[in-house]
């Protein structure tokens, strides 16, 4: 195995770990970060992007297992974990149908670094709007969410489609709008991210299986792993954040990275693909 692409595959599995659950975009990091290191095909790096995304799937399993196993206990009873069990599944459902409608058209015309670097832009302008209003919270904590709310947050990861949005961001930011608190929308995106993330994986995985080969194994193995490590770093990491910070930061983020990638573009500093 390529020593190099093993190290390219390290770095694309850490970017997912660290960006997935941030406000930030994985999607549109991975696209970035993919295309500089001219990682795999494109073919293939599509589908190796969308595994990899279980890692950081599966950290957000570990880290709240203990409240997993309640809420799977729980359902079958009225009260608060099936409550939060079923709102799961009804936000899941609104971006799994368009995202099945839509995804080719997606893919094919806004995959690219420039529609990316924009959105990264406008998602951090809005970030900055929703931190400067006033945050009414009516939702405090996550077993609090009504199924209204949930199928409203589920409304907003459909905005996730394009990429450069960042998932988190649209239903951590939507859920703020819609007067979650901070850490309710944050650990409401969180779990969300479980079916979405993991649908998403096996979807992709079905589809594209005759392009994969047993060569692949290493390199998605060691982006699986990175992924879990460091989304299970930033998990801890953003819950610990957000109890004294806002987002603001992120959104400043978002938008000086998509400004360097769109000035680095526009005086072809570097060759993106656009």
């Amino acid at each position: 195995m390529d020593p190099i692409l093993l190290f390219h595959s390290l770095i694309m599995g850490l970017v997912e770990g660290i960006t997935e659950f941030l406000p930030i975009s994985s999607t549109g990091h991975l696209i970035l970060t993919g295309d500089l290191l001219n990682f795999l095909s494109k073919e293939k790096r599509d589908v190796y992007e969308i595994f990899i995304q279980l890692g950081a799937m599966m950290a957000v399993m570990w880290e709240y297992r203990a409240k997993l196993c309640t809420t799977l206990s729980g359902i079958q009873r009225p009260g608060n974990e099936r409550n939060l069990f079923l709102g799961i599944v009804i936000a899941f459902i609104p971006a799994a149908i368009l995202g099945l409608l839509f995804s080719k058209t997606i893919k094919a015309h806004l995959f690219q670094p420039i529609p990316v670097a924009s959105m990264f832009i406008i998602g951090g302008l809005i970030i900055l709007w929703a931190e400067k209003r006033q945050h009414k919270i009516t939702v405090a904590t996550v077993d609090d969410i009504s199924l209204k709310d949930a199928i409203k947050v589920g409304l907003c990861q459909c905005l996730a489609l394009i990429p450069g949005t960042s998932r988190s961001g649209a239903t951590i930011i939507g859920g703020m709008f819609l007067g979650l608190s901070r850490k309710a929308a944050t650990e409401f995106s969180f779990f969300l991210g479980i079916p979405t993330l993991g649908a998403a994986s096996i979807y992709s995985l079905l589809k594209h299986r005759n392009e994969l080969s047993m060569d692949d194994f290493g390199v998605f193995a060691v982006g699986f792993l990175a992924s879990f490590v460091f989304a299970f770093i930033a998990i801890r990491a953003l819950i610990k954040f957000i109890s004294t910070h806002t987002f603001i930061v992120f959104a400043w983020y978002r938008i000086a990275f998509g400004l360097v990638v769109l000035g680095t573009w526009y005086f072809g500093l570097v060759n993106w693909t656009a």
